[in-house]
């Protein structure tokens, strides 16, 4: 009977820890998206010359078939 009290003791306090864990981790996800919101929501337009340097440099350096 002692040993069956003390698994059952081990089963509960298991699937409380793991219970603590997920909260936990479902908080920090939460965490790190409402961290990363800010990032995404201001746009800064790309300076179109910069884009078309790049598109140039890019066909100067292509191997050529």
């Amino acid at each position: 009977m002692t040993a069956m009290l003390t698994f059952m003791t081990l089963v509960i306090a298991t699937l409380l820890a793991a219970a603590a864990a997920v909260a936990f981790d479902w908080l920090l996800l939460r965490a790190a998206f409402h961290l990363m919101r800010p990032a995404t929501a201001q746009r800064k337009s790309m300076r179109y010359d910069l884009v078309q340097g790049t598109v140039q440099l890019a066909r100067a350096f292509a191997p050529h078939r």
